[in-house]
Formats: structure tokens, C-alpha cells, sequence
């Protein structure tokens, strides 16, 4: 049979408090959980931390990617052309599918309910994030997609018309001087899946290009715990 997926290698910012909610960052094409964390930390001068939410940054396996003419990388899932107007590489999205799902099982062991697990990501790992959860992980608290896209023919999309499940609400951030990913890439990826029954906000940033800005950070954080808002303890 199938081997089960190596452990994901991750770098982790525990909460202040009582650990009652988790949060899993998906870097971007090349980069790793701890180089994404340090990003993150250096444009908000510190930890994107909370007193009640772990922060969980994965490292992506490395594996031969397309477009870098099959040097190793790590990333995701491999493309075969940075576009949305191409197939999606299935094998390897359902792939890594699988050894996601490996650490959010761990959170749940841990305790921490699905409807009090956040997912998301920059560039690829955003992408990733709405594969992850609009196909397989339908009971997550949100997603969230900075400088993201899906293609035109998305599995998500595919999985999506026949859904009735309520599904976890969308945060899309992405800026208009993005050149690698387009920003009408980004909105037409929204608009999809509105129209497939996803209720999500698009926040667009003037002059922005294909990297993270304070003001979207700070944006992020205040949804994360709007969605994951702290538990209060019930009294006898």
C-alpha cells in the first residue's frame, strides 16, 4: 500500500494563553515555513502571534517543479506554466492533499475542533489552502489566499457545483502591481466562487506588487480573530 506521507517539517508560534484555536500559513514557491515566518515577522517588527492561537508554518517537501525546468523546489504542488488558462497537476495537489490533512488531524488530536482551524497562504500556498479546504476540508473556520489563484478550470470549482455544505468563509488579499500572479487572475478566482456559494471579501492594494504589506497583514489579523475569536470559559 501507499506509504504514509513524511511529517511535514514546520516552525511554530505558540499562543501567550491557552491554546484553544490554530492557524496553518502555507508559504509561496521556494520559500519555507521558517522563511515565510521570518518574512511575516520582519514587516510587523515582530511574531504574528496570539493569546489563543497557534501558528503553524509547514515547510513544503521539495520535488522537481515545472516551471523552474524541473529543479527541485519546494513547493506545494508542481504547474506546468504559471497561468490560469492551463491544467492543474492534479497527482501532485492531491498529493500534498494528503499530507496536509496529516497536520490537521495532528491539531484535532491536540484537541482543537475543525471549526477552530484557520488555513491559508501567499501565492501557491493560498492556492493550495482552497484546494485543501473547499474540496476536503469543508468544516475549517475560513481560508485565507494573499497573491492567490486558482485556474480556470479548477478542481474547486469542479467539487463545488455540486456542494451543499455550508462552506468556510474566503479572506483574498492581492495587489495590483502584481506581476507574476495578475491581479484579475486573483478576482476572477473570487468571483468563482461566490458564484459557487463561498462568501468571501476581496481586498485589492493599490501599487502592491507579488509580496505582503503591513497594512494587509494587520487586515489579516483582525479577520483571523474575528473568525477565531477568543473562548471564554464557562462558568458553573
Amino acid at each position: 500500500g501507499m506509504a504514509a506521507p513524511a511529517a511535514l517539517q514546520r516552525s511554530v508560534v505558540s499562543p501567550a494563553g491557552r491554546h484553544t484555536a490554530s492557524l496553518i500559513f502555507l508559504h509561496g514557491s521556494g520559500d519555507t515555513g521558517q522563511g515565510a515566518r521570518t518574512w511575516i515577522k520582519q514587516i510587523l517588527n515582530q511574531d504574528m502571534a496570539f493569546q489563543h492561537i497557534k501558528v503553524i508554518y509547514p515547510t513544503a517537501p521539495a520535488r522537481p517543479y515545472t516551471p523552474k525546468n524541473g529543479a527541485l523546489s519546494t513547493v506545494w504542488f508542481d504547474r506546468y506554466k504559471i497561468s490560469n488558462d492551463c491544467p492543474e497537476h492534479f497527482e501532485s495537489i492531491d498529493s500534498m492533499c494528503c499530507g496536509l490533512t496529516e497536520l490537521i488531524n495532528d491539531e484535532v488530536k491536540n484537541g482543537i475542533a475543525k471549526n477552530r482551524i484557520l488555513i491559508g497562504g501567499f501565492s501557491m500556498g493560498g492556492g493550495m489552502a482552497m484546494h485543501l479546504a473547499y474540496r476536503f476540508h469543508q468544516d475549517l473556520a475560513g481560508v485565507f489566499a494573499l497573491s492567490s489563484f486558482l485556474n480556470k478550470n479548477s478542481a474547486v470549482y469542479q467539487a463545488l457545483k455540486s456542494n451543499e455544505n455550508v462552506l468556510p468563509e474566503l479572506f483574498q488579499c492581492h495587489g495590483t502591481a502584481d506581476e507574476l500572479v495578475l491581479c484579475s487572475w486573483g478576482e476572477e478566482t473570487n468571483k468563482m466562487l461566490k458564484s459557487l456559494g463561498v462568501s468571501t471579501s476581496l481586498h485589492i492594494f493599490p501599487n502592491l506588487n507579488h509580496e505582503l504589506s503591513r497594512i494587509e497583514i494587520e487586515e489579516l489579523k483582525t479577520w483571523i480573530v474575528k473568525k477565531l475569536p477568543v473562548e471564554v470559559p464557562k462558568t458553573n
